[in-house]
């Protein structure tokens, strides 16, 4: 018998599909979207090659569950750092774990916004985002003197989008290896500890001080 369908029957139903999605984030983080397969990451699970199509419809499935667990992570980070210090603190601190998670997982931030590559309307995804974009949302509330749970008006809404934009923008630089040319930190953590917040504080914070 075939060893991978041997080992694919060893696999309860549950244990199968988590396997699969570990094999294919290990990938994506090693390989990026360039070097992804799914019968790389069927391989890397010992399963036959038709197992990921099976279990997740095709690519696009098994990588939104990629992404979803790009999103769960990024949210657990924005809600840890949003939980003490004053709102300009918040804030910051937010900005700095954003640009860590890109730092920190690559392969998923590069995924987590390719549309194209997505199923969108998937429920794990959406409840994921929801759940990173609520906890920059309860911050920016609070920059703003509004209380949870409030809804945020026209400027409020444009400050949530510039406030995520400059973070966004920043880890892609961060990745990029672009920002070690113009500004004399040192390192990644050196741009992140300094440089990143004091940009936050100059583009947003000082404006409503």
């Amino acid at each position: 018998m075939n060893e991978k369908k041997t080992a694919e029957r060893g696999y309860h139903h549950g244990d199968l599909r988590d396997a699969l999605i570990r094999a294919a984030d290990a990938l994506l983080a090693e390989r990026g979207l360039e070097g992804f397969t799914l019968r790389e990451t069927a391989r890397r699970a010992g399963v036959s090659p038709a197992a990921p199509s099976h279990h997740f419809g095709g690519t696009a499935g098994l990588l939104t569950e990629i992404a979803a667990l790009g999103y769960q992570e990024l949210a657990n980070r924005l809600t840890l750092a949003g939980e003490t210090g004053t709102a300009a603190d918040r804030l910051k601190a937010q900005g700095v774990a954003y640009v860590r998670f890109a730092v920190d997982f690559p392969g998923r931030f590069h995924l987590m916004f390719r549309h194209d590559l997505l199923v969108r309307d998937q429920p794990s995804l959406e409840q994921a985002t929801g759940r990173a974009w609520d906890a920059l949302e309860k911050t920016v509330l609070a920059i703003r003197g509004q209380s949870d749970g409030a809804e945020l008006d026209a400027e409020g809404e444009a400050m949530l989008i510039g406030i995520w934009s400059t973070a966004h923008g920043f880890a892609h630089l961060t990745l990029d290896k672009k920002l070690a040319r113009i500004a004399d930190c040192g390192s990644d953590d050196a741009m992140l500890d300094s440089l990143l917040p004091t940009i936050i504080d100059t583009l947003w914070v000082k404006k409503l001080g």
